[in-house]
């Protein structure tokens, strides 16, 4: 393969960007995007075939938040082979620090008119905002709290659980138990964070009405912007030596920790960016659909996040992105057309995929790696050549 850092003496960033055909195009369509979608919104006329629609606006800020979550899984369990059960926490965990912000935001505009408490605090008849809630009303708290405390939490239970070498399924049951537990705590009306009902009804966020359609442009390409550069941080972090041991780690944990490197600070470091990109994806995707609730802590949704990650193409980075937008497009479709038949659909694809396409999607093209094309043909017309001499031979 080119070397293009040493043919145009580049960067090694960009060096390595020239290399990965699927981040290139991610990329690029992520750029295209942005550019296009509040041009299609805003300046296109609603009559025209080109006009994009204020629901798909909502549709794609969904799209764009889960296809992050799906990266920081990908990072984890494609490249350190952590398969964590639980990151839909970090996700609820980042969204709930930005609706905490929203509903400070709200006022006296609420139904009980209350200038400092949120409604469902009246409604409960709490006496005071918990301290807690203090410094939410600023946006950069809510932004710092997004990332703080995702990541805080990754860290104590990575230190805890790497420290005692859990691994394998035991390691995912865990993550599992630990969004279980947040679930049932976050349905408590008496923590203070709205109960079974979670927090919705956001007016605005630094000024200006999330229903407006500028509003909602602007949330969509920070979306995608924020994909953008999460992608390039985890592709710098493979790619670099500390990939390449995590890579070691992966497929062979106890010969790397023979030789001597200190495996549990590796994979407590990833876990816990990943646990930060994904409560950037749930600060990202509260605004967006203007709700967030005890639901997202559900087991149920951080195993499908895995099986988008799976269809896409574990250890690509880009495939986990592709596989998320499949993964809903098709959830989008079939619940508006056959609701009963979603959980089928989505069981017998990710058994589909784990018997005929066990590198997903992106596996499956010759371009991006894959075994179907004219060479993996050449291998399979030599490897029928040689079964075929030796039966000769064995005659």
């Amino acid at each position: 393969m080119t070397d293009y850092r040493q043919k145009y003496k580049m960067t090694p960033v960009l060096g390595w960007l020239l290399q990965d055909r699927g981040g290139m195009i991610l990329l690029g369509i992520l750029l295209a995007g942005s550019i296009l979608i509040p041009i299609g919104n805003l300046l296109i006329p609603e009559g025209s075939a080109f006009h994009v629609p204020t629901w798909m606006l909502g549709l794609l800020g969904k799209y764009l938040c889960y296809a992050l979550l799906a990266l920081s899984v990908d990072l984890i369990w494609g490249f350190c082979g952590i398969l964590s059960l639980g990151h839909g926490a970090f996700f609820a965990l980042g969204g709930y620090a930005m609706g905490m912000y929203l509903m400070r935001q709200i006022g006296d505009r609420g139904v009980y008119g209350d200038p400092v408490l949120p409604d469902f605090m009246v409604f409960l008849n709490w006496k005071e905002l918990p301290w807690y809630w203090y410094g939410f009303d600023h946006f950069s708290m809510a932004v710092i709290m997004a990332m703080l405390v995702p990541g805080l939490l990754a860290f104590v239970f990575g230190f805890l659980a790497f420290r005692s070498r859990v691994t394998g399924v035991y390691l995912s049951i865990i993550t599992q138990a630990m969004t279980y537990a947040l679930l049932l705590a976050f349905f408590r009306n008496d923590m203070g964070f709205g109960g079974n009902n979670g927090l919705t009804d956001f007016k605005d966020i630094l000024g200006f009405d999330l229903q407006s359609d500028q509003t909602r442009c602007v949330l969509v390409v920070a979306s995608a912007v924020m994909l953008a550069l999460c992608y390039l941080v985890a592709r710098g972090i493979t790619q670099s030596r500390l990939g390449k041991v995590l890579i070691a780690i992966r497929d062979a944990e106890s010969r790397v920790r023979f030789t001597g490197y200190r495996v549990e600070y590796y994979k407590l470091f990833v876990f816990t960016v990943s646990a930060v990109m994904a409560g950037i994806a749930g600060a990202l995707y509260v605004p967006q659909i203007g709700i967030i609730n005890p639901g997202e802590f559900a087991p149920a949704a951080s195993i499908e996040v895995v099986i988008w990650v799976a269809v896409g193409g574990r250890g690509t980075l880009y495939g986990a992105v592709l596989g998320a937008f499949i993964v809903n497009y098709a959830k989008t479709f079939f619940t508006g057309v056959m609701p009963d038949f979603w959980l089928f659909f989505l069981g017998g694809l990710f058994v589909a995929v784990t018997l005929f396409l066990p590198k997903g999607v992106i596996g499956a093209v010759p371009a991006f790696g894959g075994t179907a094309g004219p060479g993996a043909q050449g291998n399979w017309r030599e490897r029928l050549a040689a079964w075929r001499a030796n039966q000769g031979g064995k005659a």
